[in-house]
């Protein structure tokens, strides 16, 4: 009986190191090896097979007729070639799926008109389709002898616009050919224009270069403004602003604004000297934001001396 009692404890022992650590170690890792065997081929094959058929469906339905554009918006868009660009637009639009917009193809088809600047397009599932057009906004206009030519900002020409008188102009030997300013003082006249506030725009008949001065605008019935280069624009402009509104530059004949921490108003009689006031003014002025020719939206004010002129708004 006794040797029964022992036996039976040698074989529990001997069990026990059976299943021990190394003996759970062996059966995790058959365990891991039957969970992670490899998809069948017969598996992987159906699978392939049903995201092939989903990707031919989302295909087919992306460039059907259910999602096809047949009502086009076009917004923003002004002047004589309006009609031709919403056309132009529309067209476009009806080769395309609400699914399926190539804004590339909507911007190669008003290419041809320099007065779209961009196209922000949105779609109307299922059929609908917005455009609204960015247009140049003129800000001057180079002109020879009687043409003129208005140019945005950036300096592109816009032929397809008619001159106007309201524009400050930048006169030129010859008419620049292409769709862009070259010539190197307009540009930077340009560049002084489209930094202006906007406003001021209709206050302004011409911008030109001398030689002694650098570049200089003409204010309508007004003073000249010296800038001398087209450097620091938004703190010349700023202080061309405060050097206005101050009444101590009532009669000036021109405003010096090339160093514009230090603006000057002066007579060619000598009536008037230095308008220190203004500088102070200015010197403030200068450190505040401008709105710019590019915001045809920004209201605001100038006054010119007296007798001078008042302005409001663009």
């Amino acid at each position: 009986m006794i040797a029964q009692d022992q036996a039976e404890r040698l074989r529990k022992r001997r069990g026990s190191r059976r299943s021990g650590p190394l003996a759970r170690g062996r059966g995790r890792r058959r365990a891991r090896a039957r969970r992670f065997r490899p998809p069948r081929p017969k598996v992987l094959a159906i699978v392939a097979l049903v995201l092939g058929l989903l990707a031919a469906g989302w295909l087919w339905v992306r460039d059907s007729s259910l999602v096809a554009v047949n009502r086009v918006s076009v917004t923003g868009i002004s002047g004589p070639d309006a009609t031709q660009i919403r056309r132009a637009l529309t067209t476009a639009a009806q080769t395309m799926t609400t699914l399926d917009v190539s804004v590339s193809q909507l911007r190669t088809a008003v290419a041809p008109y320099q007065v779209v600047k961009d196209l922000h397009v949105s779609t109307q599932f299922p059929h609908g389709m917005k455009i609204a057009v960015a247009e140049q906004i003129p800000v001057a206009q180079i002109t020879v002898g009687w043409r003129a030519i208005p140019v945005a900002g950036d300096g592109t020409l816009l032929h397809d616009l008619p001159g106007s008188s309201s524009l400050p102009s930048i006169p030129l030997r010859v008419l620049p050919g292409g769709a862009r300013v070259t010539d190197p003082q307009a540009r930077e006249a340009v560049s002084i224009l489209a930094a202006a506030p906007y406003p001021m725009l209709a206050h302004i008949s011409q911008v030109v270069s001398e030689p002694s001065r650098g570049l200089v605008a003409q204010i309508r019935n007004g003073p000249s403004v010296y800038f001398g280069d087209a450097t620091a624009l938004s703190a010349k402009w700023a202080a061309v602003t405060a050097v206005l509104a101050d009444p101590g530059s009532a009669g000036a004949d021109y405003i010096d604004v090339t160093d514009p921490r230090r603006p000057a108003a002066g007579a060619s009689a000598g009536a008037t000297s230095a308008a220190s006031n203004a500088g102070a003014a200015a010197a403030g002025a200068s450190a505040g934001a401008s709105p710019t020719a590019s915001s045809p939206g920004a209201s605001g004010g100038v006054t010119y001396g007296s007798g001078g002129t008042s302005g409001n708004g663009g």
